[in-house]
């Protein structure tokens, strides 16, 4: 019999771990209810809407080019088109939500090209360029920016470029429960999805620390009923530690700054858990900077009965290579973030928003609230009257964010 007090520590962190294989299975079985089937590339030809529920935090700056892949099925081809000043990122994701490759703008420049995309125990080929996922189960999420509705067209076409060819297959399993399942149907499938994807030598200490738990031969049935009370506290603690704020973060402004292990979160499994939650599929900063303003209100949120303005002065607007947008989300209970219905149906304003009109010293004013007050519309960024989340993006950010020698301004009430 194990004891339950270390059980309930090895069910915390055992469940953390997961949380990500759970959340990036259950994105790929809602894809596949949308009637994408595995190793199949499916380019969203509009900007995400108030409607749009396939990610948390989605933006409303690129179109989004999205599949999932088995390539236990099999190496897959990836093409990329040539780009002018346009930014176009494919993210390559591991079963656990890590980045381990972005090709685009950034690391491969404007003339496109062909790779091959290989699993884990494939030969590498010799006459192509490659990528060796460290998973059989990888997430391919393409963005390709829109600089103005008027460019919607040739954004499609640049985004009509990302090609990709894969085996078809109907191998990759659907997530049969969620987050919020009992920890005795979480770990079950959570397990299932751990030996189909096993986990890099660099967790073994993880691994080794919740080895209580027999993944991932886990079986309910083995564990007594004090053992399954310590399980479900275990649980319990991790559910409450996944919606705190705080680890992964630094506060400055009234901005919260994350670390520079998002998106690559190595060891920083609780932080990989909480952005699984909140913003699963996020770029590393070298990519896109995410910062999060922090509200007065309950989880960090805004008051959607009051106004609040960003004020840059002459000189001082994010930094970024590409574009930056402030982009404001309506907050679930369960800590996602989707886009809150206005009567503009606009999301997210910044430095391609058409019309801003720019103080006579050259400051920038944005007004956020349900209602601009007297401020010009082509600076409101409406919410509903419900609590809100904010979030600016700089994408390839300059040294000087990255480094910390940039900080934002405050959000003050207008």
């Amino acid at each position: 019999m194990s004891s339950p007090r270390p059980l309930t520590a090895a069910a915390r962190d055992a469940w953390l771990y997961l949380l990500p294989l759970v959340e990036v299975a259950a994105a790929r079985q809602r894809a596949r209810a949308a009637g994408a089937p595995p190793n199949h590339l499916v380019h969203l030809r509009a900007l995400a809407g108030a409607k749009d529920r396939f990610v948390t935090t989605p933006n409303n700056d690129t179109l989004y080019s999205n599949a999932h892949l088995d390539l236990g099925a099999g190496p897959a081809t990836l093409r990329l088109p040539q780009t002018t000043s346009r930014y176009q990122s494919v993210a390559l994701m591991d079963a656990y939500s890590n980045n381990f490759a972005v090709l685009g703008t950034r690391t491969m420049g404007t003339a496109g090209g062909c790779f091959q995309l290989i699993g884990p125990n494939d030969a590498a080929p010799t006459d192509q360029l490659f990528v060796r996922a460290p998973t059989p189960h990888v997430w391919l999420l393409g963005r390709t920016a829109v600089y103005g509705p008027d460019d919607l067209d040739a954004a499609r076409a640049a985004q009509q470029g990302l090609q990709l060819e894969a085996r078809a297959t109907e191998a990759v399993p659907s997530a049969p429960i969620t987050r919020s399942a009992g920890w005795s149907e979480f770990f079950t499938a959570a397990a299932r999805l751990l030996a189909l994807n096993p986990p890099p030598v660099t967790d073994l200490a993880l691994l080794r620390s919740v080895a209580a738990l027999h993944l991932p031969d886990f079986d309910a049935a083995r564990f007594d009923a004090d053992e399954r009370d310590a399980i479900g506290a275990g649980v319990a603690e991790a559910q409450r530690l996944v919606l705190q704020g705080g680890a992964g973060y630094s506060l400055t402004n009234g901005w919260a700054y994350p670390s520079a292990d998002l998106g690559v979160f190595g060891q920083n499994y609780l932080f990989r858990a909480r952005i699984a939650v909140s913003a699963l599929a996020a770029l590393p900063p070298v990519e896109a900077m995410y910062l999060r303003a922090i509200g007065e209100g309950h989880a960090g949120c805004f008051d959607g009965q009051r106004r609040y303005c960003l004020r840059f002065a002459a000189g001082a607007l994010p930094p970024a290579q590409s574009f930056w947008s402030l982009t404001l989300y309506d907050a679930t209970a369960d800590g996602q973030f989707f886009f809150a219905d206005n009567p503009l149906n606009r999301y997210s304003i910044g430095d391609r928003t058409p019309g801003l009109v720019y103080g006579s010293d050259g400051s920038l004013e944005l007004l956020i609230g349900a209602d601009p007050g007297p401020a010009p519309r082509t600076n409101w960024l409406p919410s509903s009257r419900a609590p809100f989340a904010l979030f600016l993006r700089a994408y390839l950010p300059c040294a000087d964010m990255l480094e910390g020698r940039y900080r934002l301004p405050a959000i003050t009430p207008a």
